[in-house]
């Protein structure tokens, strides 16, 4: 049991961590997109409707730059949803080592700022994302948001 303050509750039903591995495919993007969402509403996670655009939004891009830079050593990826009282925080998994950085604001590029896109939402929000190791030797990409907005005031108890 956690405990909350000096009071221990049971988790809220809404909390807990869910895990799903999909192909490292073009296809898997609107797929892991669309669990996420599934999986957010059959959760009844506290989010509100910006959120959940935000944490889709953040699947979307790091999903993609999973299939389209990890694929040639990982052939699938792993999406993991973690919430509890006050988090959500979404990452995706692959085993390839190399750890990308969010490149600059160039509009003379096409495309390569998703990672940039996903730290931008993450830190609007009142949120962090990093990339991490992992044991195997590959990479994890995660993006954590409050459930609560920064602006908005705090609910009543």
């Amino acid at each position: 049991m956690d405990s909350r303050g000096s009071v221990p509750v049971r988790p809220l039903p809404y909390e807990g961590v869910w895990r799903f591995t999909a192909p490292a495919v073009d296809a898997s993007v609107p797929r892991a997109r669309h669990a996420v969402r599934d999986l957010l509403a059959r959760q009844a996670v506290p989010a509100d409707d910006d959120l959940v655009q935000m944490v889709l939004l953040i699947v979307s891009e790091l999903v993609t730059n999973a299939v389209r830079h990890a694929a040639v050593l990982s052939p699938e990826v792993a999406v993991e949803v973690a919430v509890d009282d006050a988090w959500l925080r979404v990452s995706v998994e692959d085993d390839h080592p190399y750890r990308p950085k969010p490149l600059e604001r160039d509009q003379t590029r096409p495309g390569g700022r998703g990672l940039l896109l996903v730290q931008e939402i993450s830190r609007e929000a009142g949120g962090a994302c990093d990339v991490e190791h992992t044991a195997g030797g590959g990479k994890v990409v995660w993006a954590a948001l409050p459930l609560t907005s920064p602006t908005a005031p705090p609910s009543a108890p």
